[in-house]
Order: C-alpha cells, then sequence, then structure tokens
C-alpha cells in the first residue's frame, strides 16, 4: 500500500472515529496510526539538516559486515573503526562504485554521544552497529584529511580504495 493510500485510510478511519465517539479520541488514534506509517515523502528516511548538509557525499547504504575485534569499548582509548557498506544510493556527491569504506568514530557509542573534545561535529541518531542495517550517511574523505588517531581496519592489505569519514549516521531501518 502506498504511503498517500495510507494516509488517505487514516483520515478515514479519524472521520468516522470523530463522528461515532468523540473527536478526541479520533485525533489520538490518527496520530498513532500516522506515526506507525514511518516517514512521508517529505522527509525520505534518515534525512535530517546534518546528513543532508555535512560532509561532500551523502548516500544510504547497508552495512555489509561488522567484523570481529572492528568494536570494542574502551573508554580511555578513542579510535576509529572501518565498516564496509553496500550503497543503494547516492543523494548528494559522486559515488560509482558498489561498495564504500567508511571510518567511524568511537563506535562502541551511539552516534549522538561519539563526539568528543579531540573529535568534533560527528553524530547521528544510530544506536549500535549491527550488520545489515541501513544507513543514511554524510561522508568526507579521504579519513587521513579528516582524522589523526588510531584506527582499527580489518580490511588493512585489501584494495579497498579510498576509506571515508562519517560525519553524520542515521539509522534507516534494521
Amino acid at each position: 500500500m502506498s504511503r498517500s493510500t495510507a494516509h488517505r485510510r487514516v483520515a478515514s478511519v479519524a472521520g468516522r472515529m470523530a463522528r461515532q465517539s468523540g473527536l478526541g479520541t479520533a485525533l489520538l488514534i490518527g496520530m498513532l496510526m500516522c506515526a506507525s506509517c514511518g516517514n512521508s515523502p517529505e522527509s525520505p528516511a534518515g534525512a535530517d539538516p546534518n546528513v543532508t548538509t555535512l560532509g561532500n557525499l551523502e548516500i544510504t547504504a547497508r552495512l555489509v559486515e561488522v567484523p570481529d575485534g572492528a568494536i570494542f569499548k574502551r573508554e580511555l582509548y578513542n579510535y576509529a573503526t572501518v565498516l564496509k557498506y553496500q550503497v543503494l544510493q547516492v543523494h548528494r556527491g559522486q559515488w560509482s562504485g558498489e561498495f564504500v569504506y567508511v571510518g567511524h568514530y568511537n563506535p562502541f557509542k551511539p552516534r549522538a554521544e561519539a563526539a568528543d573534545q579531540r573529535v568534533k561535529g560527528v553524530g547521528g541518531n544510530l544506536k549500535a552497529f549491527r550488520a545489515g542495517q541501513v544507513h543514511r550517511l554524510a561522508l568526507a574523505g579521504p579519513i587521513d584529511d579528516n582524522y589523526m588517531g588510531g584506527i582499527v581496519n580489518k580490511y588493512f592489505g585489501q584494495d579497498i580504495g579510498t576509506i571515508h569519514w562519517a560525519v553524520w549516521t542515521n539509522l534507516v531501518s534494521d
């Protein structure tokens, strides 16, 4: 069912309820139903003012894997880890490959808490990295131009091209 069809059904149900059981109940149920519909076409999945403006490349991509040992919790050790993504859509900037490799700072923290004194301006709404998730990413690249510090790269020695720096990471779907 299309989103516009779903929204028309919500309006129809809300209208019937308003006539039958009172306007307050109808409004409450209508709001709950709209919230469950997901993102509207006016608000594409994962889009927000940060992801749509930061960096020089904006993509929606599926996290292919989280290699063993790529993410570990060490409060006194800040690092970036490299993760592999399958590019699903390019929103801004230029990209032509099937896969992109992305460095994420403090990957054991929710993106909203990843920034610190050393690395400012990174964030997003993603809580934790899991293979198979779809993320909307604002990227700057290469990582060496944007970050100086420890990097966990389980793809070292492979020909993976440029590693991009994740500026903003939002969850689109699990």
